[in-house]
């Protein structure tokens, strides 16, 4: 049994990874999850969060903020799929502290209970991006 795992990581924008890693760590609805060679089928929903890649077992993993979607798992690959993904290094904190401040009066000004809901969701994604930039 090969001690890498081949791992996809698809956003619909493009493919961002493809590539055999010993380990990657995903964060699933119901928490962080590894994956590695070997592991059992399964597919999972995936929340906002990093996705970090080890290439060995060793080092620094590089970094990929996922906002959700899905992961898919067998023994030899893993795929993911989501709805929106980007390096951690390419988040701009600057830019992302704006859109959190429009986002705050967008909510304010928001009327309906969908609007609000929707607002919200946004407002978590880029309160996680912030994260992920602050706990490199």
């Amino acid at each position: 049994m090969s001690r890498k795992i081949h791992f996809d990581l698809v956003s619909p924008e493009k493919k961002l990874v493809s590539e055999d890693v010993h380990m990657a760590v995903i964060p699933g609805d119901m928490g962080m999850f590894g994956v590695m060679a070997g592991h059992c089928s399964l597919v999972a929903s995936l929340t906002h969060g990093v996705v970090k890649l080890y290439k060995d077992d060793k080092g620094t993993p590089r970094r990929i903020f996922i906002a959700g979607g899905f992961a898919d798992v067998n023994g030899a690959k893993c795929s993911v799929l989501a709805e929106e993904a980007i390096p951690v290094s390419e988040l701009d904190k600057n830019a992302l502290t704006q859109q959190l401040k429009d986002l705050t009066e967008d909510l304010g000004l928001a009327k309906e209970k969908n609007d609000k809901a929707r607002i919200k969701l946004k407002i978590a994604v880029v309160n996680a991006k912030l994260l992920a930039i602050s706990s490199q």
